[in-house]
C-alpha cells in the first residue's frame, strides 16, 4: 500500500513472440527473463499483489515459481499479436473484480524491460502520491541523445537528403537544443479509476519518470539480450 492505496502489478506475459520466440522466457543473468520484472514487483514495499497475465501454461508455471500469481489465463483473443496492451488491463481488472478484488492503482510492468528494479517503482509510485493534485499516472521516459529530431533529415524524390524540421541545414551546439524525451516502455503507473476512464497511461495528466538511456534497453532480438546481459554483468560502470 501506498498512503492507505492498495496497488496492483500486472505483468503481460502471452505464449506467441513473432520477432523472438519464447521471449518472455529466454534466460537473461541466470533467470528467464519474466523473472526480472517479477523480482522488481515483489521487492517494491508499496506493490501488494504481483499477478502475470498468460495465456500460457508453461509461462504460467515460471511465473509462480518466482512467486507471481496467475489467479486466471488470459483469452486467446486477447493474446494475439493485435490484441493491446488496454484489452490485457482490462481483461485483468474484470476479472479481479468478479472476485471483489478492487485496487487503487495499477503498475504495468514489462517482461522485456528487466532492468527496471524495486527503486524505479518505488520511486515512481512516491512522485505520484506526492503529486496526485496535479496528475493521475506516471510513465517512465528518457532522454533524446543520439537521434534528436532537430538532426533528422528526410531523402527527397531526387535521392537526396532534406532537413526534417525547418528548410535550411544548420549546425547546433548541443546545449543549444531542447531536451526532449521519449516513452521508453518500461514502466507504467496510473490511478486505477482514471486508467479505466481513459483506457491509457498518458495523458495531459501524466508525469515523467526519468531513467537513464542504459536502463530504456529493451528485449526485441537476441542483440538485445546480450546487450542487457552485459550492463547486469558491469552494474558499476553504469552511473559513469
Amino acid at each position: 500500500m501506498i498512503n492507505g492505496k492498495k496497488v496492483l502489478s500486472i505483468i503481460p506475459a502471452r505464449g506467441g513472440s513473432e520477432g523472438l520466440p519464447r521471449k518472455n522466457i529466454l534466460p537473461l543473468g541466470g533467470k528467464p527473463l519474466i523473472a526480472w520484472s517479477i523480482e522488481a514487483a515483489l521487492g517494491s514495499k508499496y506493490i501488494d499483489r504481483c499477478i502475470v497475465s498468460t495465456d500460457d501454461k508453461e509461462i504460467a508455471g515460471i511465473a509462480e515459481e518466482y512467486g507471481a500469481e496467475i489467479p486466471f489465463m488470459r483469452p486467446k483473443k486477447f493474446a494475439t499479436s493485435e490484441a493491446t496492451a488496454d484489452s490485457v488491463i482490462k481483461h485483468a481488472l474484470i476479472k479481479l473484480q468478479d472476485l471483489n478484488q478492487f485496487y487503487d492503482y495499477i503498475v504495468f510492468l514489462e517482461p522485456t524491460s528487466p532492468l527496471t528494479d524495486s527503486l524505479d517503482i518505488d520511486s515512481a509510485l512516491e512522485k505520484l502520491k506526492n503529486n496526485r493534485d496535479l496528475a493521475d499516472s506516471i510513465v517512465s521516459v528518457c532522454k533524446v541523445e543520439y537521434a534528436h529530431p532537430i538532426h533528422d533529415t528526410r531523402i527527397n524524390e531526387k535521392g537526396l537528403i532534406s532537413p526534417y524540421l525547418g528548410k535550411i541545414f544548420k549546425s547546433y551546439r548541443r546545449q543549444d537544443i531542447e531536451e526532449l524525451y521519449y516513452m521508453e516502455g518500461s514502466l507504467y503507473i496510473s490511478d486505477t479509476s482514471s486508467y479505466v476512464e481513459k483506457g491509457i497511461f498518458f495523458h495531459d495528466k501524466t508525469l515523467p519518470y526519468i531513467v537513464p538511456r542504459w536502463k530504456s534497453f529493451e528485449v526485441d532480438s537476441k542483440i538485445d539480450l546480450i546487450c542487457i546481459e552485459a550492463i547486469i554483468n558491469n552494474p558499476e560502470l553504469m552511473d559513469e
